[in-house]
């Protein structure tokens, strides 16, 4: 399945308290709650969800307490991106025979890949598992930046588009292409008033209801005016979260709004005083808009 509708939070990992593992209470009651604001898929250990600092054998568990807790619900879209090539079809394996509906993939971010490297890649993937490949797009942290016509030639079945290139991402919208996925915050009402029919969304961790009723109005119901003055809430929290680090605000932020989440895993760190009051102010005017029904 490559045909996503709707918002697709990128999760949370949420720790114990002293950050020693995965909290998989905490984690089973994301799930539940994003499921019941209305979301159209989960996506775990990706860059929200601090992968980078997850040991292998705890990649493994994300996914299976996500895919459990979603009960098919909605589909999971396991991040299995690594350094390696054998690390990551043997991640992505492993998301398949759990149950995962697709694996999100991210180029190995040391040193940047040749085209032909990143084919083999890919390829490997491919070959090893029979659900879609969700290739990731983060040339800031990549250092590929790959044409319309090298993403047409990966086996991919879509993309997470989190590059920042507006006039880039428009080339796949409009054209014949891997389905593009916008997963670039400050880019999503332009996204989704181009027609794109899902996003992976970071800001959905923290108010998931307000994420949903805007792809409904833009998507759904085609409802401009609305989706406008909606977005005009959202956008500064979108602004905000952009503008520090972007895992360590996602958990402040979904502390604010009652979930559960434990510490950042360092080098990370939490956010200072004044940005989390910044933080607490953007979500109080991001979730004062009044839901339209």
């Amino acid at each position: 399945m490559s045909d996503f509708h709707g918002v697709l939070p990128a999760l949370i990992t949420p720790f114990t308290a002293d950050g020693s593992a995965i909290d998989t209470e905490a984690l089973e009651a994301v799930v539940e709650r994003l499921i019941g604001a209305g979301v159209g898929g989960l996506v775990p250990g990706g860059s929200t969800g601090e992968f980078t600092t997850l040991s292998t054998a705890e990649r493994r568990q994300l996914t299976e307490v996500v895919v459990e807790a979603a009960a098919g619900r909605v589909p999971v879209v396991a991040g299995t991106g690594a350094l390696s090539t054998a690390e990551t079809v043997a991640l992505s394996v492993h998301a398949e025979q759990a149950g995962a509906a697709a694996v999100m993939v991210v180029p190995p971010f040391y040193d940047a890949l040749s085209w032909r490297e990143l084919q083999a890649h890919y390829g490997a993937v491919a070959d090893a598992i029979s659900i879609p490949i969700m290739y990731y797009n983060l040339p800031s942290a990549t250092g590929v930046n790959l044409t319309a016509e090298q993403l047409r030639a990966l086996p991919i079945g879509c993309l997470k588009d989190t590059g920042g290139d507006a006039t880039a991402a428009q080339e796949l919208i409009q054209t014949d292409g891997p389905t593009l996925l916008n997963g670039w915050d400050t880019q999503t009402f332009v996204a989704l008033a181009s027609g794109v029919q899902a996003v992976v969304w970071g800001t959905a961790s923290i108010i998931p209801e307000q994420c949903v009723e805007l792809h409904r109005l833009l998507i759904d119901d085609i409802d401009l005016p609305t989706a406008r003055e909606l977005w005009a809430r959202i956008w500064p929290l979108c602004q905000f979260l952009e503008s520090v680090s972007y895992p360590a605000a996602i958990k402040a932020g979904a502390t604010i709004t009652g979930f559960t989440t434990g510490p950042v895993r360092a080098p990370l760190l939490p956010l200072e005083a004044d940005a989390q009051r910044e933080l607490a102010a953007a979500i109080a005017f991001a979730t004062a808009a009044e839901t339209v029904r």
